[in-house]
């Protein structure tokens, strides 16, 4: 079968969070959210350094709304379902259909950080990719020196199948970097 005539659910939730696919006009929050997290992204996140304007961020959701239709990527938005504020980005990239793999990218407005949702969002996507998708590996890669975000597939039970040495460029200094690894699989 096609990856593009995959039917599945565009939004899900799990105990505290809304999780759905990106929408037209999310770029406003999306903005802000980021405007407010840069010195907490910058370190890990390239694009964090791109003078992005609001307009731009909308460019790019409505990109990615594109990709999620074709499956080509499925990016994923987080909400606390309380209050409907914007939580951070999520989603399924890196996708390899024919086996089907998945790889877990994920960020947050730093206003919400230290509570626990990107462990939750990560734990309801990744059963989300295992129960929904067929999906018979989850990866979560990530620099060997982002504490933060180690500690998410760590508390998650996913595997270090290993680190990476030099696998990429630091996005500050510039200097190599090492990448974990880490994976659930079926």
């Amino acid at each position: 079968m096609k990856p593009i005539l995959l039917e599945f659910p565009e939004e899900f939730t799990s105990e505290r969070l809304l999780i759905r696919k990106p929408l037209p006009g999310d770029g406003k929050f999306v903005y802000e959210a980021i405007q407010a997290s840069l010195k907490e992204l910058k370190p890990w996140m390239p694009w964090a350094h791109m003078n992005q304007t609001e307009q731009d961020v909308e460019a790019n959701i409505r990109d990615s709304i594109a990709k999620f239709i074709t499956r080509e990527d499925l990016r994923l938005h987080l909400f606390n379902k309380k209050t409907g504020e914007f939580i951070g980005s999520s989603g399924l990239h890196r996708i390899n259909w024919d086996i089907p793999k998945f790889e877990i990218g994920y960020w947050i407005d730093t206003r919400f950080s230290g509570k626990g949702y990107i462990t939750e969002s990560t734990e309801a996507i990744t059963k989300f990719a295992f129960t929904e998708l067929n999906a018979k590996r989850v990866e979560i890669r990530c620099d060997s020196r982002n504490t933060k975000s180690r500690a998410i597939p760590e508390k998650l039970g996913f595997t270090l199948e290993g680190i990476l040495k030099n696998d990429g460029i630091s996005v500050e200094s510039k200097e190599p970097r090492d990448t974990c690894v880490f994976a659930k699989t079926k």
